[in-house]
Formats: structure tokens, sequence, C-alpha cells
């Protein structure tokens, strides 16, 4: 069975590639232009979550619902990586217990080295 990887990001353009990209990987790639919840991350059942940290029109910052996720213990073995052109992305990610991090613009070979950390 595919790992299955949750990328929320409001840039409709990183979200294709991202899904041809870990497609060829061999994942299966659910995508979503707007933020989540808990609840919605629990009937998706990722095996890792890439989340950007500005979603326009949504309340919440990616950190915020990173947060969320991470308050709920049978979604904290969830891995989530921010991915962000932010500045303090890092100590974001730290505030919010995300399990890692990267900066937009990122590397392919990069990410995917991050993503296989995490699950394989």
């Amino acid at each position: 069975m595919a790992k299955r990887i949750l990328v929320i990001d409001d840039d409709e353009d990183i979200l294709s590639i991202l899904d041809i990209l870990f497609a060829d990987e061999g994942y299966e790639v659910i995508l979503q232009n707007t933020g989540t919840n808990a609840d919605q991350v629990r009937l998706i059942g990722p095996d890792l979550i890439l989340l950007d940290i500005r979603i326009a029109g949504f309340s919440k910052t990616g950190d915020q619902i990173c947060a969320e996720i991470k308050r709920e213990l049978e979604l904290t073995t969830i891995p989530v990586l921010l991915v962000s052109a932010e500045l303090d992305v890092h100590d974001r990610a730290n505030a919010c217990g995300a399990n890692g991090y990267l900066n937009k613009p990122f590397d392919i070979n990069k990410l995917l080295e991050k993503v296989k950390e995490f699950i394989t």
C-alpha cells in the first residue's frame, strides 16, 4: 500500500508540481489548497503532512494547524513538515511541534530526501 502524503498549500503551481513529483515516487498524494483541521486529518489518515504557513483565505496559519494536529493524541505520530518562505519558519516549526521544515523556494531533491526521512 502506497504511503499517503497530505499537501496543504494555497499555491496551485506548487500543488501541481508536488502532485507529479510524489506520484512519480509512488506516493498517494492528497492535495488541499485551503487549510484543514484535526478531524479532516483523521479522516484522510496521511503518513506525512506538508504544510505551508500562509494559506490565503483560511482563518488559521499552517503553524496553528500543526499545533492543533500535534495536540490530538492519535495524530501526534504523523510527521508534519512546514514548507514556507517565511523568514522565521525554523522558529515557527519548533513552536508548533512540527517534525521539520523546508524553506521556499526548495530544492526538489532535498524535499524528497526530507520526506524519505519520515516515511519509507
